[in-house]
């Protein structure tokens, strides 16, 4: 079974940063596009940012351009959002997304984390 776990949030000041690790287990040679998404409580769940599978292109949400940065580590079976320059307004819980054929089908299939709380204080 695909799994996705998450880590690296935590409460910091504003101007802080955190770096968010996502790391993948099981059908990890499958793994196609990352993401991170955020959600806020109350709201649905919003984009961050996407990074492919070599890790050679990448796209970020407007609200987060210039601050933070999505990566990835195929080796480690590993996608990074370092944070920087964090603002009170990006206090949401973070979670990680990974895209994967879906076994017996030609469909494609997005699974998620837990997601992992980051608090940003003013």
């Amino acid at each position: 079974q695909m799994r996705l776990v998450e880590s690296g949030g935590g409460l910091v000041q504003a101007g802080g940063s955190l770096l968010l690790s996502c790391v993948a287990s099981g059908r990890t040679f499958s793994i196609h596009d990352m993401a991170w998404y955020r959600q806020f409580p109350g709201k649905e769940r919003e984009f961050v940012a996407t990074i492919s599978r070599t890790g050679d292109s990448t796209s970020y949400a407007d609200s987060v351009k210039g601050r933070f940065t999505i990566s990835r580590d195929n080796a480690k079976n590993t996608m990074y959002l370092q944070m920087n320059s964090l603002k009170p307004e990006d206090t949401a819980v973070y979670y990680c997304n990974a895209v994967l054929p879906t076994n017996g089908s030609t469909s494609f299939t997005a699974h998620w984390g837990q997601g992992t709380q980051v608090t940003v204080s003013s």
